[in-house]
Protein backbone atom coordinates (compact mmCIF):
# COMPACT_ATOMS: atom_id res chain seq x y z
CA UNK A 1 0.00 0.00 0.00
CA UNK A 2 2.58 2.28 0.73
CA UNK A 3 4.48 1.76 -2.65
CA UNK A 4 1.20 2.48 -4.41
CA UNK A 5 0.27 5.78 -2.65
CA UNK A 6 4.21 6.66 -3.27
CA UNK A 7 3.76 5.53 -6.92
CA UNK A 8 0.97 7.78 -7.03
CA UNK A 9 2.66 10.79 -5.24
CA UNK A 10 4.97 10.86 -8.19
CA UNK A 11 2.29 10.50 -10.51
CA UNK A 12 1.38 13.87 -9.67
CA UNK A 13 4.68 15.43 -8.73
CA UNK A 14 4.88 14.36 -12.76
CA UNK A 15 1.77 16.17 -13.63
CA UNK A 16 2.74 19.22 -11.64
CA UNK A 17 5.78 19.95 -13.92
CA UNK A 18 3.87 19.57 -17.16
CA UNK A 19 2.32 22.74 -18.96
CA UNK A 20 -1.40 23.58 -18.70
CA UNK A 21 -3.94 23.25 -21.96
CA UNK A 22 -2.43 23.60 -25.22
CA UNK A 23 -3.38 27.45 -26.69
CA UNK A 24 -4.11 28.52 -30.37
CA UNK A 25 -1.50 29.77 -32.15
CA UNK A 26 -2.26 33.63 -32.22
CA UNK A 27 -2.54 33.38 -28.45
CA UNK A 28 0.91 31.57 -28.20
CA UNK A 29 2.15 34.71 -30.14
CA UNK A 30 1.04 36.94 -27.80
CA UNK A 31 2.08 35.22 -24.61
CA UNK A 32 5.34 35.14 -26.46
CA UNK A 33 5.14 38.77 -27.24
CA UNK A 34 4.70 39.54 -23.90
CA UNK A 35 7.50 37.53 -22.22
CA UNK A 36 10.07 39.03 -24.74
CA UNK A 37 9.47 42.19 -23.90
CA UNK A 38 10.89 41.90 -20.00
CA UNK A 39 12.32 38.21 -19.83
CA UNK A 40 16.16 37.61 -19.88
CA UNK A 41 16.90 35.04 -22.35
CA UNK A 42 20.30 33.51 -22.04
CA UNK A 43 22.33 31.25 -24.16
CA UNK A 44 24.60 29.26 -22.30
CA UNK A 45 26.84 27.81 -25.28
CA UNK A 46 27.41 29.15 -28.54
CA UNK A 47 31.39 28.31 -30.42
CA UNK A 48 31.27 31.68 -32.72
CA UNK A 49 34.80 32.96 -30.53
CA UNK A 50 36.91 30.30 -33.37
CA UNK A 51 35.33 32.35 -36.09
CA UNK A 52 36.15 35.83 -34.90
CA UNK A 53 40.04 34.80 -33.79
CA UNK A 54 40.68 32.80 -36.95
CA UNK A 55 38.38 34.97 -39.39
CA UNK A 56 38.58 38.24 -38.14
CA UNK A 57 34.50 37.93 -38.18
CA UNK A 58 32.69 40.40 -36.41
CA UNK A 59 29.76 40.50 -34.29
CA UNK A 60 28.27 43.29 -35.86
CA UNK A 61 28.24 42.30 -39.52
CA UNK A 62 25.07 42.90 -41.27
CA UNK A 63 25.57 39.65 -43.76
CA UNK A 64 26.86 36.86 -41.35
CA UNK A 65 27.32 33.47 -42.39
CA UNK A 66 26.99 32.70 -39.14
CA UNK A 67 24.54 31.96 -36.44
CA UNK A 68 25.66 34.22 -34.15
CA UNK A 69 26.17 38.00 -34.21
CA UNK A 70 25.14 41.10 -33.04
CA UNK A 71 21.59 41.80 -35.42
CA UNK A 72 20.53 37.94 -34.99
CA UNK A 73 20.76 38.22 -31.29
CA UNK A 74 18.87 41.55 -31.27
CA UNK A 75 15.42 39.92 -33.42
CA UNK A 76 16.06 36.98 -31.46
CA UNK A 77 15.90 38.89 -27.88
CA UNK A 78 18.71 36.83 -26.90
CA UNK A 79 19.99 38.61 -23.52
CA UNK A 80 22.82 37.07 -22.82
CA UNK A 81 25.37 34.23 -24.49
CA UNK A 82 28.06 32.12 -22.91
CA UNK A 83 30.58 32.42 -25.25
CA UNK A 84 32.44 29.04 -25.49
CA UNK A 85 36.47 29.27 -25.05
CA UNK A 86 37.07 26.26 -27.09
CA UNK A 87 40.36 24.12 -27.60
CA UNK A 88 40.14 21.05 -29.94
CA UNK A 89 41.73 18.36 -27.49
CA UNK A 90 43.95 16.88 -30.24
CA UNK A 91 45.89 21.10 -30.04
CA UNK A 92 49.22 20.91 -28.84
CA UNK A 93 49.49 20.98 -25.21
CA UNK A 94 52.21 23.31 -24.79
CA UNK A 95 50.15 25.78 -26.50
CA UNK A 96 46.56 25.01 -25.26
CA UNK A 97 46.60 27.85 -23.12
CA UNK A 98 47.78 30.58 -25.03
CA UNK A 99 45.15 29.55 -27.71
CA UNK A 100 42.42 29.97 -25.12
CA UNK A 101 43.77 33.15 -24.16
CA UNK A 102 43.59 34.56 -27.65
CA UNK A 103 39.87 33.65 -27.75
CA UNK A 104 39.44 35.35 -24.37
CA UNK A 105 41.15 38.33 -26.31
CA UNK A 106 38.82 38.41 -28.84
CA UNK A 107 35.54 38.12 -27.29
CA UNK A 108 36.93 41.08 -24.79
CA UNK A 109 37.99 42.93 -27.94
CA UNK A 110 34.39 42.79 -29.69
CA UNK A 111 32.18 43.71 -26.68
CA UNK A 112 35.14 46.70 -26.88
CA UNK A 113 34.41 47.37 -30.35
CA UNK A 114 30.65 47.20 -29.84
CA UNK A 115 30.04 48.89 -26.19
CA UNK A 116 26.84 50.43 -27.65
CA UNK A 117 25.12 46.62 -27.57
CA UNK A 118 27.48 44.23 -25.89
CA UNK A 119 28.80 44.38 -22.10
CA UNK A 120 30.92 41.59 -20.33
CA UNK A 121 29.33 39.99 -17.36
CA UNK A 122 30.57 37.96 -14.67
CA UNK A 123 27.80 38.03 -12.40
CA UNK A 124 24.27 37.31 -12.35
CA UNK A 125 23.55 41.04 -11.18
CA UNK A 126 25.92 42.45 -13.84
CA UNK A 127 23.41 40.47 -16.35
CA UNK A 128 20.87 41.75 -15.34
CA UNK A 129 22.60 45.83 -15.19
CA UNK A 130 22.93 45.22 -19.32
CA UNK A 131 19.41 43.49 -19.41
CA UNK A 132 18.47 47.32 -17.92
CA UNK A 133 20.56 49.11 -20.15
CA UNK A 134 19.48 47.05 -23.28
CA UNK A 135 22.44 45.60 -23.89
CA UNK A 136 23.77 41.69 -24.72
CA UNK A 137 25.55 40.52 -21.83
CA UNK A 138 28.63 38.48 -22.90
CA UNK A 139 30.18 35.89 -20.57
CA UNK A 140 32.14 32.73 -21.22
CA UNK A 141 32.66 29.60 -20.41
CA UNK A 142 35.56 27.12 -20.84
CA UNK A 143 34.84 23.88 -23.39
CA UNK A 144 37.31 20.97 -21.57
CA UNK A 145 39.14 20.43 -18.83
CA UNK A 146 42.13 19.53 -20.88
CA UNK A 147 42.76 23.40 -21.38
CA UNK A 148 43.69 23.58 -17.64
CA UNK A 149 46.62 21.29 -17.96
CA UNK A 150 46.36 19.67 -14.94
CA UNK A 151 47.09 22.95 -13.11
CA UNK A 152 44.42 24.11 -10.47
CA UNK A 153 46.59 27.83 -10.89
CA UNK A 154 45.71 28.03 -14.40
CA UNK A 155 41.98 27.71 -13.85
CA UNK A 156 42.38 30.23 -11.21
CA UNK A 157 43.73 32.70 -13.67
CA UNK A 158 40.92 31.57 -16.27
CA UNK A 159 38.54 32.64 -13.75
CA UNK A 160 40.19 35.87 -13.07
CA UNK A 161 39.83 36.67 -16.44
CA UNK A 162 35.92 36.19 -16.75
CA UNK A 163 35.63 32.70 -17.17
CA UNK A 164 32.09 31.56 -15.28
CA UNK A 165 32.12 27.92 -16.17
CA UNK A 166 34.35 24.80 -17.23
CA UNK A 167 33.32 21.61 -19.05
CA UNK A 168 35.02 18.77 -17.08
CA UNK A 169 35.84 17.17 -20.61
CA UNK A 170 35.48 17.50 -24.19
CA UNK A 171 35.26 14.35 -26.66
CA UNK A 172 38.65 12.71 -25.06
CA UNK A 173 39.12 11.67 -21.49
CA UNK A 174 41.52 13.85 -19.05
CA UNK A 175 44.31 13.47 -17.00
CA UNK A 176 41.74 13.06 -14.05
CA UNK A 177 38.10 13.01 -15.76
CA UNK A 178 36.56 10.53 -18.63
CA UNK A 179 34.52 11.63 -21.21
CA UNK A 180 31.29 10.89 -23.33
CA UNK A 181 33.52 10.56 -26.29
CA UNK A 182 36.32 7.85 -25.52
CA UNK A 183 36.90 4.93 -23.70
CA UNK A 184 36.85 5.04 -19.93
CA UNK A 185 40.74 5.30 -18.11
CA UNK A 186 39.78 6.19 -14.83
CA UNK A 187 36.23 4.66 -13.88
CA UNK A 188 34.83 8.87 -13.49
CA UNK A 189 36.67 11.25 -11.99
CA UNK A 190 40.34 10.76 -10.03
CA UNK A 191 41.12 12.58 -6.94
CA UNK A 192 42.99 15.46 -8.63
CA UNK A 193 39.44 15.32 -10.47
CA UNK A 194 37.81 16.12 -7.14
CA UNK A 195 40.10 18.61 -6.78
CA UNK A 196 39.45 20.57 -9.45
CA UNK A 197 35.29 20.77 -9.01
CA UNK A 198 36.20 21.57 -4.90
CA UNK A 199 38.37 24.47 -6.37
CA UNK A 200 35.99 25.56 -8.91
CA UNK A 201 33.36 25.62 -6.22
CA UNK A 202 35.67 27.49 -3.94
CA UNK A 203 35.84 30.26 -7.41
CA UNK A 204 32.13 30.33 -7.60
CA UNK A 205 32.61 28.90 -11.51
CA UNK A 206 29.68 26.65 -12.63
CA UNK A 207 30.79 23.31 -13.07
CA UNK A 208 29.68 22.20 -16.29
CA UNK A 209 28.59 18.18 -16.94
CA UNK A 210 28.27 18.20 -20.77
CA UNK A 211 30.46 15.85 -22.60
CA UNK A 212 31.51 13.92 -19.86
CA UNK A 213 30.64 10.07 -19.09
CA UNK A 214 27.72 8.93 -16.90
CA UNK A 215 30.15 8.30 -14.05
CA UNK A 216 32.07 11.16 -14.46
CA UNK A 217 29.18 12.78 -14.04
CA UNK A 218 27.94 10.94 -10.86
CA UNK A 219 30.85 11.90 -9.45
CA UNK A 220 30.83 15.14 -10.05
CA UNK A 221 27.79 15.86 -8.64
CA UNK A 222 28.78 13.69 -5.68
CA UNK A 223 32.12 16.33 -5.67
CA UNK A 224 30.37 19.46 -5.70
CA UNK A 225 28.89 21.74 -2.77
CA UNK A 226 27.10 24.28 -5.47
CA UNK A 227 24.14 23.15 -8.21
CA UNK A 228 26.01 22.06 -11.66
CA UNK A 229 24.81 22.82 -14.96
CA UNK A 230 24.83 20.88 -18.45
CA UNK A 231 25.62 23.49 -20.90
CA UNK A 232 24.18 22.07 -23.82
CA UNK A 233 22.72 18.69 -23.58
CA UNK A 234 19.44 17.08 -24.61
CA UNK A 235 17.43 13.82 -23.57
CA UNK A 236 18.52 10.52 -24.25
CA UNK A 237 15.81 9.04 -23.36
CA UNK A 238 14.29 11.04 -26.93
CA UNK A 239 17.67 10.74 -28.93
CA UNK A 240 20.40 8.29 -27.47
CA UNK A 241 23.11 9.75 -28.00
CA UNK A 242 26.05 9.13 -25.30
CA UNK A 243 26.69 13.13 -25.10
CA UNK A 244 23.02 13.36 -23.79
CA UNK A 245 21.39 12.36 -20.44
CA UNK A 246 19.15 9.72 -19.01
CA UNK A 247 15.86 10.47 -16.95
CA UNK A 248 17.82 9.19 -13.67
CA UNK A 249 20.89 12.13 -14.32
CA UNK A 250 18.19 14.87 -15.37
CA UNK A 251 16.47 13.56 -12.12
CA UNK A 252 19.63 13.58 -10.24
CA UNK A 253 20.53 17.33 -11.68
CA UNK A 254 17.61 18.36 -10.49
CA UNK A 255 18.01 17.27 -7.21
CA UNK A 256 21.55 18.78 -7.08
CA UNK A 257 19.76 22.03 -7.99
CA UNK A 258 21.47 22.19 -11.48
CA UNK A 259 19.89 23.40 -14.77
CA UNK A 260 20.02 20.97 -18.02
CA UNK A 261 20.16 23.62 -21.09
CA UNK A 262 19.02 21.46 -24.41
CA UNK A 263 21.03 21.79 -26.70
CA UNK A 264 19.64 22.29 -30.51
CA UNK A 265 21.82 20.00 -32.47
CA UNK A 266 19.70 18.23 -34.94
CA UNK A 267 22.18 14.47 -34.14
CA UNK A 268 20.94 15.58 -30.59
CA UNK A 269 17.58 15.82 -30.97
CA UNK A 270 15.96 13.38 -34.07
CA UNK A 271 17.45 9.46 -33.95
CA UNK A 272 16.48 9.52 -37.40
CA UNK A 273 18.79 12.43 -38.61
CA UNK A 274 21.29 11.09 -36.28
CA UNK A 275 21.44 7.25 -37.72
CA UNK A 276 21.54 9.02 -41.20
CA UNK A 277 24.34 11.64 -40.58
CA UNK A 278 26.28 8.73 -38.71
CA UNK A 279 26.29 6.84 -42.10
CA UNK A 280 27.97 9.49 -44.06
CA UNK A 281 30.14 11.20 -41.71
CA UNK A 282 33.28 9.44 -42.68
CA UNK A 283 32.30 10.69 -46.35
CA UNK A 284 31.62 14.16 -45.38
CA UNK A 285 35.06 14.81 -42.91
CA UNK A 286 36.37 13.38 -46.48
CA UNK A 287 35.08 15.68 -48.75
CA UNK A 288 36.20 18.41 -46.00
CA UNK A 289 39.84 17.17 -45.68
CA UNK A 290 40.00 17.63 -49.62
CA UNK A 291 38.96 21.03 -49.60
CA UNK A 292 41.12 22.07 -46.96
CA UNK A 293 44.13 20.41 -49.21
CA UNK A 294 42.27 22.36 -52.30
CA UNK A 295 42.64 25.41 -50.53
CA UNK A 296 46.30 25.12 -49.46
CA UNK A 297 47.06 24.70 -52.68
CA UNK A 298 45.60 28.07 -53.22
CA UNK A 299 47.53 29.46 -50.67
CA UNK A 300 43.89 29.90 -48.70
CA UNK A 301 42.42 28.72 -45.74
CA UNK A 302 39.25 26.43 -45.66
CA UNK A 303 36.50 28.92 -43.38
CA UNK A 304 34.23 27.96 -41.02
CA UNK A 305 31.17 28.75 -42.93
CA UNK A 306 32.68 26.83 -46.31
CA UNK A 307 33.65 23.42 -44.10
CA UNK A 308 29.75 24.07 -42.65
CA UNK A 309 27.90 24.62 -46.48
CA UNK A 310 30.23 21.16 -47.26
CA UNK A 311 28.31 19.18 -44.52
CA UNK A 312 24.71 20.77 -45.07
CA UNK A 313 24.86 20.01 -49.12
CA UNK A 314 25.94 16.62 -48.33
CA UNK A 315 23.19 16.06 -45.84
CA UNK A 316 20.24 17.60 -47.85
CA UNK A 317 18.69 14.32 -48.21
CA UNK A 318 18.27 13.98 -44.57
CA UNK A 319 15.17 15.15 -43.65
CA UNK A 320 16.10 17.88 -41.13
CA UNK A 321 13.57 17.73 -37.87
CA UNK A 322 11.52 20.30 -37.31
CA UNK A 323 12.22 23.70 -34.45
CA UNK A 324 9.40 21.91 -32.64
CA UNK A 325 11.80 18.95 -31.35
CA UNK A 326 13.48 21.48 -29.38
CA UNK A 327 10.50 21.88 -27.29
CA UNK A 328 9.71 18.21 -27.19
CA UNK A 329 13.27 17.67 -25.49
CA UNK A 330 12.25 20.95 -22.71
CA UNK A 331 9.17 19.38 -22.14
CA UNK A 332 10.77 15.70 -21.48
CA UNK A 333 13.15 17.98 -19.29
CA UNK A 334 10.52 19.70 -17.55
CA UNK A 335 8.32 16.70 -16.97
CA UNK A 336 11.72 14.76 -15.74
CA UNK A 337 13.16 17.04 -13.89
CA UNK A 338 10.89 20.10 -12.85
CA UNK A 339 10.55 23.65 -14.76
CA UNK A 340 13.31 25.01 -12.14
CA UNK A 341 15.80 22.93 -13.86
CA UNK A 342 15.24 23.49 -17.60
CA UNK A 343 16.97 26.07 -20.04
CA UNK A 344 18.47 26.77 -23.31
CA UNK A 345 22.36 25.71 -24.49
CA UNK A 346 22.01 26.44 -28.35
CA UNK A 347 25.70 25.14 -29.56
CA UNK A 348 25.06 27.79 -32.30
CA UNK A 349 28.25 27.97 -34.26
CA UNK A 350 29.54 24.24 -33.10
CA UNK A 351 27.29 22.19 -34.91
CA UNK A 352 26.53 21.88 -38.91
CA UNK A 353 23.01 20.64 -38.81
CA UNK A 354 20.49 22.92 -36.84
CA UNK A 355 16.28 22.19 -36.70
CA UNK A 356 14.71 23.62 -39.79
CA UNK A 357 13.03 26.81 -38.57
CA UNK A 358 15.92 27.59 -35.87
CA UNK A 359 19.07 28.33 -38.09
CA UNK A 360 20.35 30.82 -35.84
CA UNK A 361 19.78 33.19 -32.97
CA UNK A 362 17.25 35.06 -34.79
CA UNK A 363 14.51 32.70 -35.13
CA UNK A 364 13.90 32.37 -30.74
CA UNK A 365 10.73 34.16 -30.71
CA UNK A 366 9.41 31.07 -32.66
CA UNK A 367 10.96 28.80 -29.94
CA UNK A 368 9.32 30.83 -27.50
CA UNK A 369 5.81 30.77 -29.29
CA UNK A 370 5.63 26.93 -29.92
CA UNK A 371 6.51 26.43 -25.73
CA UNK A 372 4.07 29.14 -25.03
CA UNK A 373 1.25 27.04 -27.42
CA UNK A 374 2.10 24.19 -25.67
CA UNK A 375 0.63 26.17 -22.28
CA UNK A 376 3.74 27.14 -20.59
CA UNK A 377 2.77 29.95 -18.48
CA UNK A 378 4.08 33.54 -18.82
CA UNK A 379 6.42 32.57 -15.60
CA UNK A 380 7.42 29.29 -16.39
CA UNK A 381 8.93 30.61 -19.71
CA UNK A 382 10.95 32.99 -17.53
CA UNK A 383 12.27 30.37 -16.17
CA UNK A 384 13.41 28.27 -18.89
CA UNK A 385 14.24 31.63 -20.84
CA UNK A 386 17.24 32.33 -18.32
CA UNK A 387 15.55 32.83 -15.14
CA UNK A 388 16.68 28.79 -13.81
CA UNK A 389 20.55 29.97 -15.23
CA UNK A 390 20.51 33.11 -12.94
CA UNK A 391 19.57 31.57 -10.00
CA UNK A 392 22.42 28.54 -10.29
CA UNK A 393 24.69 31.17 -10.75
CA UNK A 394 23.90 32.81 -7.70
CA UNK A 395 24.10 30.17 -5.73
CA UNK A 396 27.53 29.19 -6.81
CA UNK A 397 28.70 32.83 -5.73
CA UNK A 398 26.65 31.86 -2.61
CA UNK A 399 28.89 28.34 -1.82
CA UNK A 400 31.91 30.24 -3.03
CA UNK A 401 31.37 33.22 -0.48
CA UNK A 402 30.23 30.36 2.45
CA UNK A 403 33.52 28.45 1.62
CA UNK A 404 35.94 31.50 1.71
CA UNK A 405 35.00 32.66 5.02
CA UNK A 406 34.90 29.10 6.59
CA UNK A 407 30.80 28.47 6.41
CA UNK A 408 29.28 25.25 5.06
CA UNK A 409 27.14 25.19 1.98
CA UNK A 410 24.04 23.05 2.87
Amino acid sequence: MRKFFLAQIAILMAAACLPAAQRSAAEARQVADQVLQHAIVIDTHADTPQMMLDEGYDLADPASPYMISIPKMRKGHLGAEFFSIWVPVDWPRQDLVHRALDLIDVVNEQVARHSDSLGLARSAGEVLRLHRQHKIAVLMGLEGGHIIIDDLRVLDNFYRLGVRYMTLTHTRDTEWADSSGDTPRHNGLTPFGRQVVERMNRLGMMVDISHVSDKTFYDALAASKAPVIASHSSCRALCDAPRNMTDDMIRALAKNGGVMDINYYSAFLDPGFRTASNKISKQVDAAIAAARKQREREGKTLSYAEENAIRVKMQADIPQPSYKVIADHIDHAVKVGGIDHVGLGSDFDGVDAIPRGMEDASHLPDLVAELARRGYSQEDLEKILGGNVLRVMRQVVQVSQEMQTGGRAQ
